[in-house]
C-alpha cells in the first residue's frame, strides 16, 4: 500500500510539473491560435541559464536569471519571427516553431554536450518520510509551487485587465481590437508568461531522482503536449487535469512495469500518448476543449 501512495504522491507532483508546461502550450493558444512546438527550447534555455549561473549569483538569483532568459527568448520568438511571419494561416505558424525549436535546441544542446548540469537546487537527495511513505523533498517542492503559480495564473487570468484583454482576444480577437484591445501586447505577454512557466518547470523537471539538465531534458518536457492536447488546447482547466492525468499515468506505469511485462519494455515512457490518443477517439477535443478547435 504505501508503494502505490508514493507512487501517487509523485504523480501528482509531476503531473503538476507537466500542468505547468501545458498550461504555457495553452496560454499561447488562447491568445495567438498557434501551437507553439518551439516550447521544450524554451523550457531547455531557462534551465541552461540557471545551471550556469547557479555557481555565481547562488540558486534563486539564478533561477530568477533563467525565468528572465525564457521569457526573453519567447517574447524574441514572437517579435522576431512569428510577428514578421505575415502568415495568416495558424497551421504554417505552428510549422515555423518547429524550425524555431531545431534551431534553439541545436544551439542549446551544443553547449551542453555530454554534460550532465545541476540547477544547484536546495533540496539535494533529501528524502521525507511519513507514516512509512518517502518522497523526496524536491518532489513536495514542486507540488507547492506549482499549485501556488497555477493558483496566482488563474486569479490573474479572472480578475486583472490582462486576464480580460487574454480571454477577449480569445473569444473574438477582431472584436476585442476593436475595442481597444492591443492584440500584439498580448500576444507578447503570452510567450513571455509560457517561457517563465517553462523554465520553473525546467526545474523540477531536472532535480533529484533525476541526474540533472542534459541534452534530453527537452524530450522530456515534451511528455506535458500530451497533457495539454488530453486537456483541450484552448482550456486553462483542460491544462490542470491533462497534467496530473499525465503525470499519475506515467508514475503508476513506471512503477508497476515489472507487472506489465507482457506490454513490453519502457511502456512507462509512451504511456501518456497512449492515453493521449485514446482520449482523443472519443473526444477529438480533449476533455475541457470546444469543438470549434482547431488543430494542427
Amino acid at each position: 500500500m504505501s508503494t502505490f501512495v508514493e507512487l501517487v504522491v509523485n504523480g501528482v507532483s509531476m503531473g503538476s510539473v507537466y500542468a505547468l508546461i501545458a498550461l504555457g502550450f495553452v496560454i499561447i493558444f488562447k491568445a495567438t491560435e498557434v501551437v507553439n512546438f518551439a516550447h521544450a527550447s524554451l523550457l531547455l534555455a531557462g534551465g541552461y541559464v540557471t545551471a550556469v549561473l547557479h555557481d555565481d549569483l547562488g540558486f534563486l538569483l539564478a533561477l530568477g536569471a533563467g525565468i528572465a532568459a525564457a521569457a526573453g527568448a519567447g517574447a524574441l520568438v514572437e517579435v522576431l519571427v512569428l510577428r514578421r511571419a505575415r502568415v495568416e494561416n495558424h497551421a504554417v505558424l505552428a510549422i515555423v516553431t518547429i524550425g524555431v525549436d531545431i534551431v534553439l535546441t541545436t544551439e542549446l544542446t551544443r553547449r551542453i554536450g555530454t554534460e550532465v548540469l545541476s540547477l544547484g537546487d536546495p533540496w539535494r537527495d533529501r528524502i521525507v518520510t511519513v507514516a512509512g511513505v518517502s518522497v523526496a523533498e524536491t518532489r513536495i517542492a514542486a507540488l507547492v509551487t506549482a499549485t501556488v503559480l497555477i493558483t496566482a495564473f488563474l486569479l490573474a487570468f479572472r480578475h486583472t485587465s490582462w486576464g480580460v484583454a487574454m480571454r477577449a482576444a480569445a473569444e473574438d480577437g477582431e472584436t476585442a481590437a476593436l475595442m481597444g484591445v492591443r492584440l500584439t501586447r498580448v500576444s507578447l505577454g503570452a510567450w513571455a508568461l509560457a517561457g517563465a512557466l517553462a523554465a520553473v518547470a525546467a526545474l523540477f523537471l531536472t532535480v533529484f531522482p533525476t541526474p540533472g539538465l542534459d541534452r534530453g531534458t527537452s524530450f522530456a518536457a515534451m511528455k506535458a503536449f500530451p497533457a495539454a492536447i488530453l486537456g483541450g488546447l484552448d482550456s486553462t482547466t483542460g491544462a490542470l487535469a491533462g497534467g496530473l492525468i499525465i503525470g499519475l499515468t506515467e508514475s503508476l506505469v513506471t512503477g508497476y512495469q515489472g507487472d506489465l511485462a507482457f506490454l513490453g519494455r519502457g511502456i512507462g515512457e509512451v504511456a501518456p500518448f497512449l492515453v493521449m490518443l485514446a482520449v482523443l477517439l472519443v473526444r477529438p477535443a480533449g476533455l475541457f476543449g470546444t469543438r470549434e478547435l482547431t488543430r494542427v
